[in-house]
């Protein structure tokens, strides 16, 4: 049994002009920090720059970005999606990262953080649980979701009561860690197949 850490990436999904994702990926940080059975690699979309249009034939400049994000995602044991939710779905900069790749999901559990208005961003994460079950990837059960997000945080990004999101995120990295274990042993004694 590998016990090494699992190499965990946080896809940050927004990359709109004063998006509160930050708040939350530093908040989801300090919760990952705090576990030795992950180490984690963050991948923020504001800083991606890949076109909405597919290529099989890449030009160079996008060769050169895929270069930089791809092998990310393909070494990852394990992804925690943060999304906001936009108009009752998630950001296109969230699907378009997500389309431009394929085997790098497959066999591998995806674990989601929302946040949003009334619905907590739980709209885009179903959702999402649909396109990366075509990917085949595995999506894990419990989630962690903010309502509201804005006035849940108060100065410095801290939460005003950060008892149940802490228990949310803990019980969701539990069970990402046990799918993330699970399934790089059986990549390992069988490659995946999809």
């Amino acid at each position: 049994m590998d016990l090494t850490p699992l190499k965990l990436t946080v896809i940050v999904g927004s990359n709109r002009e004063g998006r509160f994702a930050p708040v939350v990926a530093d908040w989801f940080a300090g919760r990952v920090a705090g576990r030795e059975d992950f180490t984690a690699d963050v991948v923020d979309l504001a800083e991606s720059d890949l076109p909405t249009a597919l290529s099989y034939a890449p030009d160079d400049r996008v060769r050169a970005e895929l270069d930089r994000i791809s092998p990310r995602l393909d070494a990852a044991d394990a992804f925690v999606v943060l999304t906001p939710e936009y108009n009752h779905s998630f950001p296109a900069a969230l699907k378009n990262l997500i389309d431009w790749h394929y085997t790098q999901w497959q066999a591998k559990p995806v674990a989601f953080v929302s946040y949003g208005g009334i619905s907590g961003g739980l709209r885009a994460v179903e959702q999402l649980r649909q396109v990366f079950a075509e990917l085949h990837a595995v999506t894990v059960r419990d989630t962690v979701s903010f309502a509201g997000a804005r006035g849940l945080f108060g100065a410095g990004g801290r939460l005003k009561d950060p008892a149940g999101p802490d228990a949310a995120a803990k019980t969701m990295l539990d069970q990402l860690a046990w799918w993330g274990t699970a399934l790089r042993e059986a990549r390992t004694l069988r490659p995946y197949a999809g």
